[in-house]
């Protein structure tokens, strides 16, 4: 500022392209300046200049409101104002790139200039559901602030509540909700077919054995919405359905019967479980005792018994066998006894086999006294 300026009362203000100037004269709002150079009346420093870069394409200044309350024609000609409504939520783009995403009951000042703007509203009263295309473009400039994400994927299903209360079914997919001023839960079911063990139950058998068994069941969801809202868990009710169904059947039988005939549940406890577990949307198919365990006494007793039938079995097969050695022996005696020529034969066989094993046989008084008088066998 030069000697003249000063005795002048002006002031030189320069505003580069980037910038803009908002002036105040004795503390009162007067303009904004455009970029260009810019001489101001200043006498005795009453002169104020706040410059803002464009960089910044928010506005932010404890003079906001004074600007729109006094110089609105000069406010909307340099200012662009976002505001949302209670259930509003607004994108905007800043030349085709997504720039922010305003919540409900905010505002929001751009510098027109730092534009182009673009601005579009969305009302989450009606739906919460983003746009899958929007979803994605929020996601990729890590504006997710306002958004909750929750994939679905096959052979599940999604139930959707807001606020507590069950909206609907999501199919498989990814589902994007405004997480604004509501409570937005997902609930994933899946709809496979399962297997739930049951394992180390205790059960006390008719006759009063106590025996642990192990027991599977296959099952799959066919309606999500009853399975959730009917019960707090439908894999914990069928957990305790096939618990007492199975201390009902084992506890009427007694330990010979569980082992023989390889026991399950009967057909009238399956079938309550089958109807009770329909009536919260759960299809039972399989339902089946994998083991039995006994106690350590108990399994040394049986282990004992069954020994000893095995070894009794053994027994009566031994006698079953010389019995029947025995008697074929009497029936050939039989018949050699009623048939000389058969003896005879049998007489030269064995004559044949004793041959066999020395290399020279003597035979004294002819064949005809070959067995009846005298064998001689002698080694050379």
């Amino acid at each position: 500022m030069t000697v003249l300026d000063k005795v002048l009362g002006r002031e030189r203000v320069l505003v580069r392209e980037n910038e803009r100037a908002l002036t105040l004269y004795k503390g009162e709002i007067k303009a904004v300046l455009m970029p260009g150079e810019h001489w101001l009346a200043n006498r005795r420093g009453s002169l104020e200049a706040s410059r803002h870069d464009l960089k910044n394409p928010e506005f932010v200044s404890a003079y906001e409101k004074a600007l729109f309350d006094k110089l609105p024609d000069v406010a909307a000609r340099h200012f662009t104002v976002v505001r949302t409504g209670r259930t509003d939520v607004a994108i905007i783009e800043r030349d085709g790139n997504l720039h922010a995403v305003l919540a409900p009951d905010r505002k929001l000042v751009l510098w027109t200039d730092a534009g182009p703007w673009t601005v579009k509203t969305v009302d989450t009263s009606e739906d919460l559901a983003i746009d899958p295309a929007v979803m994605r473009r929020l996601g990729l400039a890590r504006k997710a602030e306002l958004m909750s994400v929750h994939p679905v994927v096959d052979g599940q299903a999604g139930l959707l509540f807001v606020d507590g209360v069950l909206v609907r079914t999501l199919t498989a997919g990814v589902h994007g909700f405004w997480n604004v001023g509501r409570m937005v839960q997902v609930k994933v079911v899946d709809l496979k077919r399962q297997s739930l063990d049951v394992a180390g139950q205790e059960v006390l058998t008719k006759d009063r054995v106590t025996i642990r068994v192990n027991i599977a069941a296959e099952y799959r969801v066919v309606d999500p919405v009853k399975a959730v809202s009917a019960v707090k868990d439908f894999s914990e009710a069928l957990y305790r359905a096939l618990q007492y169904a199975f201390r009902k059947t084992l506890g009427a039988l007694t330990l010979d019967q569980i082992l023989e005939k390889k026991v399950t549940v009967d057909e009238e406890a399956a079938a309550k479980v089958r109807a009770d577990m329909a009536e919260i949307g759960v299809e039972v198919s399989d339902i089946a005792l994998k083991d039995v365990i006994l106690p350590g006494e108990m399994r040394e007793i049986l282990n004992q018994v069954v020994s000893a039938e095995k070894q009794a079995e053994a027994n009566i097969i031994r006698r079953r066998e010389e019995t029947n050695a025995t008697r074929s022996l009497l029936n050939t005696a039989r018949v050699m006894a009623e048939n000389p020529v058969m003896l005879r034969l049998k007489e030269l066989e064995a004559l044949e086999t004793i041959a066999g094993k020395v290399e020279r046989l003597t035979v004294h008084n002819g064949t005809g006294g070959l067995l009846n008088d005298l064998v001689k066998l002698r080694d050379s």
